[in-house]
């Protein structure tokens, strides 16, 4: 029996975030993918289409809510959910952004986060095969 390993996207530009959030997703067993701006991230779901995505909001480049208005508007990875992060209020986020599963305030524990990609992952109906080749 083949198991199926979930990929889950990180996007922020904060490189000790990206380090402890990819950690502890390939504790849990899920692929990492990482980009350090919405722009990246953009090309990052091009390369390999995620069953997740977990974005900060605030980025340079591109923040979170220009990705996800980008990924809502391209039919191949309007689907994906994504899981947003700031260490802004959720109230602030909504004045500029919908389209999102979920939403973690900065900072969080490794906990919050595994049990929101885990409960944001159980409403797919289907996960992604697994890719061929080593994504980072």
């Amino acid at each position: 029996m083949s198991v199926t390993v979930r990929t889950v996207l990180v996007v922020d530009d904060e490189f000790g975030t990206v380090e402890v959030l990819v950690a502890a997703l390939e504790d849990e067993g899920y692929r990492v993918l990482t980009a350090a701006n919405g722009r990246r991230g953009l090309e990052r779901l091009e390369e390999h289409k995620p069953d997740l995505v977990i974005s900060d909001f605030m980025m340079p480049l591109m923040d979170g809510a220009a990705m996800v208005a980008a990924m809502r508007a391209e039919p191949a990875v309007r689907d994906i959910p994504v899981i947003m992060m700031s260490t802004a209020p959720e109230a602030a986020l909504r004045k500029h952004l919908d389209g999102y599963a979920a939403f973690l305030r900065k900072p969080f524990s490794i906990p919050a986060l595994l049990d929101t990609v885990r409960s944001v992952l159980a409403r797919m109906p289907h996960p992604t095969p697994p890719l061929s080749s080593s994504p980072r």
